[in-house]
């Protein structure tokens, strides 16, 4: 499967900010609860403000056979909208009006991927502002992996993404089309391991190689989402990158709960996403 490389990130960027329910009604101080969502290939993911995550699994055959997400883009803009919609009334969860919203996004995602995505929960949650976050960063920020450089792996269903982070600001990153769920398929954990090591090591010792790369992996690799729970996982890419792989705390929700934390210091200081 081709390896796509993303250029360096931007903090929280701004998509829309006309919403279907804002009004007059409301005081000019009002601040609903910031609302965080992540759209996976086998999970959809909600917070909002400190609340617990609200998810819903995509792994049944119905799933597998129409998905909503295929390697974290939206395939299914109507049925995406329905699932979340269905996920807030099952845990009769309600969505004040003009709430910010803050979005995971993948690495290389295109301006028509993220419009597809817009609509989708302009459609949900008639947001008065959404703002993106890159899934890796976000990510790095809810693991609390820390200040400084740093080289960060998120191992998801269907797609892997590796990206050096300064100070929670993506440098640079890779992308490709593989996961824990193509384990179901055939792929084998070896397969996996090497696709990420290969990632790492075109970051670290290809022709494009970031600087501050091979410092960050001496550090050792912070390994994020449903990889980051499969031990021998971690063990074929310690042993075939040759450094130590570091497991995120809470790895499954790390990308929803930087998100939310984007978004909660997005709502203090609106001008600072802009």
């Amino acid at each position: 499967m081709p390896v796509a490389q993303a250029p360096a990130g931007r903090p929280l960027d701004t998509a829309g900010t006309v919403s279907a329910r804002t009004g007059a009604n409301y005081p000019a101080t009002f601040r609903p609860s910031p609302v965080a969502v992540d759209l996976g290939s086998g999970q959809l993911r909600i917070r909002l403000g400190g609340h617990e995550p609200l998810t819903t699994v995509m792994t049944d055959r119905s799933a597998r056979r129409h998905p909503l997400v295929r390697r974290g883009r939206v395939v299914d803009g109507r049925g995406c909208a329905t699932a979340l919609s269905q996920l807030l009334r099952q845990h009769r969860v309600g969505v004040p009006a003009r709430s910010l919203v803050v979005a995971c996004r993948p690495l290389l995602a295109t301006a028509a991927d993220q419009e597809l995505t817009r609509r989708v929960l302009d459609a949900v949650f008639a947001p008065a502002r959404l703002l993106f976050i890159d899934t890796v960063r976000a990510a790095a920020i809810g693991a609390g992996a820390g200040a400084g450089t740093l080289l960060v792996a998120d191992v998801g269903a269907q797609l892997t993404e590796v990206a050096v982070l300064r100070d929670s600001q993506v440098v640079a990153g890779r992308r490709a089309n593989l996961g824990t769920g193509d384990l179901a398929d055939g792929a084998t954990v070896g397969v996996l391991a090497d696709r990420l090591a290969r990632l790492v090591r075109d970051l670290t010792h290809g022709p494009k190689a970031v600087p501050a790369a091979a410092t960050a992996l001496a550090r050792g690799l912070v390994l994020v989402g449903d990889g980051a729970t499969r031990p021998d996982l971690r063990e074929r890419l310690a042993a075939t990158t040759g450094a130590p792989v570091h497991r995120a705390a809470g790895p499954r929700t790390a990308a929803l709960t930087g998100a939310s934390l984007a978004a909660a210091a997005a709502a203090r200081h609106p001008a600072a996403g802009d």
